[in-house]
């Protein structure tokens, strides 16, 4: 993680577990981010902040959460490092040299990873059968995953229209000018959102960056995840003591739930097989070496270099990869979503982003307690019965049904 950089949601005087890009409690992303090393931090910063503008000053009330949460959520931000390895490119030369048989010894900078392993080392199968259905889906209609990407992701887009898209969509939601925007990359994940130097920052990884899913993951970082949190501040519930008072669940698997949703949801094609993927690796790299696994999942996706972020998130925080064992927060994705799905006719949508960052589970005994002055909720859920119409779309096309999902949930 970067000096001077903390997960947005520490930011937000929440002294409840990091929610965005966290890979400790995480939602993810679009997934985690592994974080920017600092050279790409300053080259980002001089070649491409400039076009969208500065972000207001922030209020006094945040900036002393923002102080408060640091010191509360210190022992989370070391986890953070904790589990990116400080060796990954030297480790990736060498796998690659040896023609994909030789297993990383990842090194790390924190020796915390015994904690952080105990509580994310153990992968679910509850949802493997619906995971691998769903990637089965997709190759059956577009043959390989690199041309459903193609036909439909479309084309990879140049930084300036990358900006264009931004600046649009943060007009259309009215945030442009509260929200620092890099692009990079040196990023792991597709996007993420944290704090740099007091400002929410959203990094946007340029190589893939596609035409037709960048909304979607607008809609997933700002949309969702900025949204929940800003909506969070103002309510009774927006600290350690608050939660703890109301005895709310945690918000994930929700947010990362609702955020994996919006990434598809006026899709062409909304196939989950991003949720899909991350979580089938997951179990896997419980059973398998990381050559076992780079195998393994080559029969979803053939780009080495994919392959190889997807296995690097499921094998981090492990020094010796040639043994079985997993960081299991990417399972959070198709577990979110599969449990909103299952109850998506008896949610309130708009609720569960108006009260902050809540489980589905609490919204409605929460919302007679709740702040109802200044919501925000994303355009996108203004209109109730197009997005109902999409969901079920979702539904669809990954060929889920409310038999199967009454059984599993």
């Amino acid at each position: 993680m970067l000096a001077g950089t903390m997960s947005f949601s520490s930011w937000l005087s929440l002294t409840v577990p990091p929610y965005l890009r966290c890979p400790l409690s995480g939602r993810m992303n679009c997934g985690s981010s592994i974080g920017l090393p600092p050279k790409a931090k300053n080259r980002v910063k001089q070649q491409y902040s400039a076009p969208l503008p500065k972000p207001k000053q922030l209020q006094p009330q945040l900036s002393r959460s923002f102080e408060k949460a640091d010191d509360i959520s210190g022992k989370k931000l070391c986890v953070l490092t904790a589990i990116k390895p400080i060796n990954l490119e030297k480790e990736k030369l060498r796998f690659f040299k040896s023609d994909y048989t030789y297993n990383p010894q990842f090194e790390y900078a924190n020796s915390a990873l015994p904690n952080v392993l105990a509580k994310h080392g153990n992968a679910s199968d509850r949802f493997l059968k619906q995971s691998i259905r769903i990637m089965e889906l997709t190759l059956q209609k577009y043959g390989s995953y690199e041309k459903f990407e193609q036909a439909t992701g479309g084309s990879l887009l140049s930084k300036p229209r990358i900006w264009s898209h931004v600046r649009k969509y943060m007009q259309k939601e009215g945030c442009l000018g509260e929200i620092v925007v890099h692009l990079t990359e040196d990023l792991l994940s597709r996007a993420s959102m944290t704090v740099v130097n007091g400002c929410p920052t959203l990094t946007i990884n340029v190589s893939t960056a596609r035409e037709h899913w960048l909304e979607g993951m607008l809609r997933h970082e700002i949309g969702t995840h900025y949204f929940r949190g800003i909506n969070n501040l103002q309510q009774p519930w927006n600290s350690w003591v608050g939660r703890k008072k109301h005895e709310l669940k945690p918000n994930n698997p929700t947010e990362e739930g609702l955020a994996s949703i919006h990434s598809v949801l006026f899709r062409k094609d909304p196939f989950l097989w991003r949720a899909a993927l991350l979580y089938y690796t997951v179990y896997q790299a419980s059973q398998m070496s990381f050559c076992e696994l780079f195998k393994d999942i080559g029969k979803f996706v053939k780009d080495p270099n994919t392959r190889w972020d997807y296995c690097v998130r499921a094998k981090r925080g492990w020094t010796d990869t040639s043994q079985p064992g997993c960081f299991s927060k990417d399972q959070v994705y198709l577990d979110g979503t599969l449990q909103i799905l299952r109850y998506r006719h008896s949610i309130d949508f708009y609720l569960l982003t108006a009260l902050g960052k809540v489980s589905y589970e609490d919204v409605d005994r929460l919302r007679g307690l709740a702040v109802t002055d200044k919501m925000r909720v994303p355009h996108f859920l203004q209109d109730h019965g197009r997005y109902m119409e999409h969901l079920e779309k979702i539904m669809e096309v990954n060929e889920l049904t409310d038999t199967e999902l009454k059984a599993l949930i």
